[in-house]
């Protein structure tokens, strides 16, 4: 029976037959895996996230996490969960062999995450920020503290947190004013407060590592004077064994519209509640060097944006397929030519503006899940780049796709959802179906780790423009690879196609030179938010191209699916861009002139 939490077809499609991830088994970083092994880490994935994830995102939604004033209490399921998920290697799957991983290919790992995030989205989000915060600390921290606080997240000891946010500041990490006063030991004391934190404080684990951004005193105003510490919940001996509580507790937990099994929190730090030692503050480590804090931050904040993507992508997914199940098994209505009421009532799925929304949601959901892991395998040849060429492309392809593939399905997948809710109709809206949970789930995504306006600016106020504009000319050249592909298999509707997705193109190059032809930055990212939109449809036009070409001439309904999907993105979607890029080029002052009070 076909699952609807993902659809492994399409996964097997993406990775073999779009990607051919196979490939990476000849390189030296994966040549113990093999297509076997990937198989068998796909199949263990889905069979965890329905057996111990699915069951219980329901109640995970009813049954929020509370707060006594000292503990957090969550339902037991998602300890279970979340030991299994351990228990299996998953925390570590992706990870190096020096750290403890099984070193899978990201492209891979990719595909078994998105069942544990389409089957329970809340609880598997314990998991991404510990495998986030335990990479970040493998690439920059000492031997020791990687001996001492990663090893035991990567064996699904400990959880992981990232702490930027503060009440006063937000996204604007400028303004941070958590403090870190050097100690005669080496170590620091941290004070302050942070905001939305999530997975700040639980009993899931026996410790957690908070990763907290302060201030050291002295250090320059903004973001060039950020430091990055290693604040444990419970403090940690040389020799790994745990010693007191640490001064981390929390003022409160925030309530969420969605999300809501995750806990999402109000620590402080040093407020004297506890004194370690017997002093004030919460004991921190520094991670690297100081004032470097938020380069560092940026490798767990980049993982954290491709992963609430491929959380968008999976939460839009799910509802697509449930929705297509309710529309195949729901009677109602007739065909419009049918006469009387004697004649049988229909699946809905047969009403054309029914398959109209179901097409839509097919386009967002495979489209966005082609794209995250079209990103995977670039962090795969990061990874296992042969040669400087290899490595430089596969990294300058990621820095620019990184907002899209955090944005757009946040935005579009969110769209699925709506849609899912409306194939429902009336049963849609209760709390008797799964899809207006997914909907309020999926609607955080386009606000946390960077909102869309804020992906907007990284894109057009950095990534295209960077080295003069070097990244946007590797993509460009992608993409006219594969359009040059599509027009030597000869189909006529993929030479259309082709020619659509050149036009586009073409546009995004010179939009962008019309933007920032005055070098005025007010003026070229007052409306950037059209621009990441724009840009977002003329990838995802590329990658629905992409996978209709590694599809071409095979047979099946499978494969007539995906060409469907393809011409409703061509035919209903891509069009979107002209208007877009229109207004951009015409360099529209409304929202930059606007005067506040007016709104």
């Amino acid at each position: 029976m076909a699952s609807l939490i993902m659809s492994a077809r399409d996964l097997e499609f993406l990775l073999h037959e779009w990607l051919d991830v196979s490939r990476f088994t000849d390189r030296d970083r994966y040549r113990e895996h093999s297509r076997e092994t990937f198989d068998q880490v796909l199949e263990l994935s889905r069979e965890l996230a329905e057996r111990y994830f699915a069951p219980h995102n329901r109640d995970n939604d009813l049954r929020e996490p509370t707060f006594d004033g000292e503990k957090v209490h969550l339902l037991p399921e998602v300890k279970q969960a979340l030991d299994a998920f351990a228990a299996a290697g998953l925390v570590g799957a992706g990870m190096d062999e020096r750290v403890g991983g099984m070193q899978l290919p990201h492209t891979v790992f990719t595909a078994c995450m998105a069942w544990f995030y389409a089957a329970n989205v809340a609880t598997t989000s314990y998991s991404m920020l510990t495998m986030g915060n335990a990479n970040l600390l493998a690439a920059h921290a000492s031997p020791d503290q990687i001996d001492r606080f990663v090893r035991p997240m990567v064996e699904g000891r400990w959880f992981g947190t990232m702490a930027l946010s503060e009440p006063q500041a937000g996204s604007s990490l400028a303004d941070i004013t958590t403090r870190a006063v050097a100690q005669d030991d080496g170590g620091y004391r941290i004070f302050g407060r942070k905001m939305w934190i999530s997975g700040g404080d639980h009993e899931l684990a026996d410790n957690i590592v908070h990763l907290v951004l302060a201030r050291i005193p002295g250090a320059p105003t903004g973001t060039r004077g950020i430091s990055l510490f290693i604040v444990p919940k419970y403090l940690v001996a040389e020799d790994g064994s745990l010693g007191e509580r640490n001064d981390v507790v929390l003022a409160g937990i925030n309530h969420k519209m969605g999300w809501r099994g995750t806990v999402n929190t109000a620590p402080v730090f040093g407020d004297g509640a506890f004194t370690p030692g017997g002093a004030p503050g919460a004991v921190g480590y520094l991670v690297g060097e100081a004032n470097r804090g938020l380069t560092y931050m940026f490798h767990m904040m980049n993982e954290a944006r491709l992963g609430v993507g491929l959380a968008a992508t999976a939460l839009g997914y799910t509802g697509y397929l449930k929705s297509l199940d309710y529309a195949r098994n729901r009677p109602q209505g007739r065909a419009v030519t049918a006469k009387g009421q004697e004649t049988p009532q229909i699946p809905i799925a047969r009403h054309p503006d029914v398959r109209r929304m179901l097409l839509a949601q097919k386009s967002y959901a495979e489209g966005a899940l082609a794209l995250q892991l079209y990103c995977a395998t670039l962090i795969d040849e990061q990874r296992s780049a042969t040669d400087e060429a290899e490595y430089t492309r596969a990294s300058t392809l990621l820095r620019l796709l990184t907002p899209i593939a955090k944005s757009w399905p946040s935005q579009w997948c969110l769209a699925a959802n709506d849609l899912a809710i409306q194939v429902h109709g009336g049963a849609g809206y209760t709390r008797d179906y799964d899809v207006e949970q997914h909907y309020r789930d999926n609607r955080l995504n386009p606000i946390h780790e960077g909102t869309h306006g804020i992906q907007s600016l990284d894109l057009l106020g950095r990534a295209v423009i960077a080295e003069s504009g070097a990244a946007l000319a590797v993509l460009l050249e992608t993409i006219g690879a594969t359009v040059a592909a599509a027009r030597a298999t000869a189909d006529a509707e993929l030479g259309d196609f082709a020619d659509a997705l050149a036009r586009a193109t073409g546009r995004i190059a010179t939009t962008t030179a019309t933007l920032w032809k005055d070098a005025d930055p007010d003026l070229a990212l007052a409306n950037s938010a059209a621009y990441l939109e724009a840009f977002g449809h003329v990838v995802l036009a590329w990658i629905w191209l992409s996978q209709t070409v590694a599809a071409h001439g095979r047979t099946g309904s499978f494969h007539d699916g995906k060409r469907a999907a393809a011409r409703y993105f061509f035919r209903w979607e891509l069009p979107r861009t002209t208007a877009q890029f229109d207004l951009l080029d015409s360099l529209d002052r409304t929202t930059l002139d606007l005067d506040d009070d007016c709104l």
